[in-house]
Formats: C-alpha cells, structure tokens, sequence
C-alpha cells in the first residue's frame, strides 16, 4: 500500500471493517488512486476509499446520485485541489448502514450495471 501516512483525525476502522468481506470474496480489490490507498474492482475500477484525512467514506456513484446525497445532507462534494469529482461523494459520519449500501451502488456502477 502507499507509504502516505494519514492525518492525525483518520478513523478508518467502519471503512475497513465493511470493505474487508469484499477483498475476502474476491468482489474487490486493494489498489492505489493519486497515491492513496482505494478499494477497486476485480476488473481495476475505482470503487471507494477512506478520505486520508478523516476516514470519511469517498464512493464513485452517478453523478445524479451524488447530486442527490449532496441536496439531503448525507454527503459532501469530493474537490480535491479544488477540482470537484462530479461521480464521487465524500460521506462523513459513521453510519454502517449507509455505508454498506453505498459501497454496493458503487460496485453495480462501476461495474455497468444501473445503480
């Protein structure tokens, strides 16, 4: 994995904890994205990471999915360098529930299917 260290504020214990039956099942795979460790699909497609500063949950959706969490509070635009990611969300708090139901929209998306 990359050798960037997180930043003092990381708690990416949820994140792994719901990634880890996915890299066990073979349904994704530990990767790297701009230097940061990533989840990503068996095939090599993004598919989430832990935000390195925060832990939050950064998933690839449709971007009218990510437009619609955005509108009800549930997430946060993703502009790293100020550039926003119109198909990533950055989902803060800690809610296993929406985060395993995200991660399984980003993995029928970016897989082609209709999420």
């Amino acid at each position: 994995m990359s050798p960037i260290q997180p930043g003092p504020g990381f708690d990416g214990e949820l994140f792994h904890e719901l990634v880890e039956p996915l890299l066990a099942t073979g349904q994704a795979e530990e990767g790297t994205i701009m230097g940061f460790p990533c989840l990503r699909t068996t095939g090599g497609a993004f598919l989430a990471m832990a935000e390195y500063t925060t832990g939050d949950l950064i998933v690839k959706l449709p971007s009218s999915r990510v437009d619609a969490l955005i509108e009800e509070g549930a997430g946060l635009p993703f502009a790293p360098a100020g550039r926003r990611f119109r198909e990533w969300v950055r989902v803060p708090g800690r809610d296993a529930e929406l985060w395993g139901a995200l991660l399984d929209e980003a993995r029928t998306f970016v897989e082609g299917g209709a999420a």
